[in-house]
C-alpha cells in the first residue's frame, strides 16, 4: 500500500477549508489548487499578472516543502474567474514553464473561493 502523506509548509497561506495544501502518494504529489493569497493570508492585488506570480511562489514553497520543484511538475488546471485574462495569466505562466511545458487545462469559472481571480492546481513528482 502506497502511504499518503499531506503536505502542509509553513511558509506559505493557510488552506481556505479543511484540506491539505498537498498530498503525496509515493512519489506523486497532488497540489490543492492555490490562489493569489500572501503568507498573511491576504489576497494580492494587481493584474493577473501580479496574481499569477503569488501562485507561483505558493506553487514553488509547496512542490519544495514535497521534494519537487516545477521542472517535475506534469499537469496544471487553471481556473479564471474571467476567460478575458487568459493571455496576461499565460504570459507569467510561461516564464515559469519555458523549456518545461507540462500538460494543462485552463478553464473560466463563475467563482472561485474568497472571491479570487485566478487559482491553479498541479499534479508533479518527487524529485529523485
Amino acid at each position: 500500500m502506497v502511504a499518503l502523506v499531506p503536505i502542509f509548509p509553513s511558509n506559505t497561506p493557510s488552506p481556505a477549508a479543511s484540506y491539505s495544501p498537498a498530498m503525496k502518494a509515493g512519489d506523486t504529489i497532488y497540489l490543492s489548487g492555490q490562489i493569489h493569497l500572501n503568507e498573511d493570508n491576504k489576497l494580492v492585488g494587481g493584474s493577473i499578472a501580479d496574481k499569477a506570480e503569488q501562485i507561483f511562489e505558493n506553487v514553488q514553497k509547496v512542490l519544495a516543502a514535497a521534494n519537487s520543484d516545477l521542472d517535475h511538475v506534469v499537469k496544471c488546471n487553471v481556473f479564471l474567474k474571467d476567460i478575458k485574462d487568459f493571455a496576461e495569466f499565460n504570459t507569467v505562466y510561461a516564464k515559469y514553464f519555458n523549456s518545461h511545458k507540462p500538460a494543462r487545462s485552463c478553464v473560466a469559472v463563475a467563482a472561485l473561493p474568497l472571491n479570487a481571480d485566478v487559482e491553479m492546481e498541479c499534479i508533479a513528482v518527487e524529485k529523485k
